[in-house]
């Protein structure tokens, strides 16, 4: 059941994402390149996380230093994409309508919904079902319907605003 916790870790973490880099647009104090600003910390954290983590666990583990070309690629792909996905949530973030805040769990989970059809789609391209798509269960094609209707009611439905949070009164220091 490791792999459970795993993936579960992944959806908290995926699930902040979102509300986090809007946090650090927003805070970069830079209306036009806010995004951009936050984004270059989002490549530093893929740098950190990404680049000298694995690094170290493969020195420590011993292992091999081959990287076999269609590996390499596919892999430097996957980063591609994966990175052009994050910049395309800091887009979505800038071109929303104002208030902003609101449409971040907006844009989320259209993203989180949508995601999953299209990689189901392309996970059945890469790897047909046995039997061909009229054995694909229909609990299946029930799912992906329930993934993008749950999108569209986020969408349709959000909260309105509030009022931004109340800071905490200054203390005041006595003599």
């Amino acid at each position: 059941m490791t792999w459970l916790l795993f993936a579960f870790l992944t959806v908290v973490s995926w699930g902040v994402y979102g509300v986090f880099l809007h946090n650090g647009q927003t805070n970069m104090g830079d209306p036009v390149h806010g995004r951009y600003k936050a984004f270059l910390f989002v490549g530093v954290a893929y740098f950190l996380v990404a680049v000298l983590a694995p690094l170290a666990m493969l020195k420590m583990g011993g292992a091999s230093w081959n990287f076999p070309a269609k590996g390499f690629w596919w892999s430097l792909v996957a980063g591609i994409v994966g990175a052009v996905g994050a910049f395309g949530v800091l887009l979505a973030f800038g071109a929303a309508p104002k208030p902003v805040p609101v449409y971040v769990p907006v844009i989320m989970s259209i993203i989180f919904a949508g995601a999953p059809i299209v990689n189901a789609f392309v996970s059945m391209a890469a790897h047909p079902p046995q039997g061909g798509m009229s054995a694909v269960p229909w609990q299946f094609w029930l799912g992906l319907v329930l993934a993008a209707t749950g999108g569209a009611l986020v969408t349709k439905y959000k909260p309105a605003a509030g009022a931004p949070p109340a800071k905490p009164a200054a203390i005041e220091k006595k003599a």
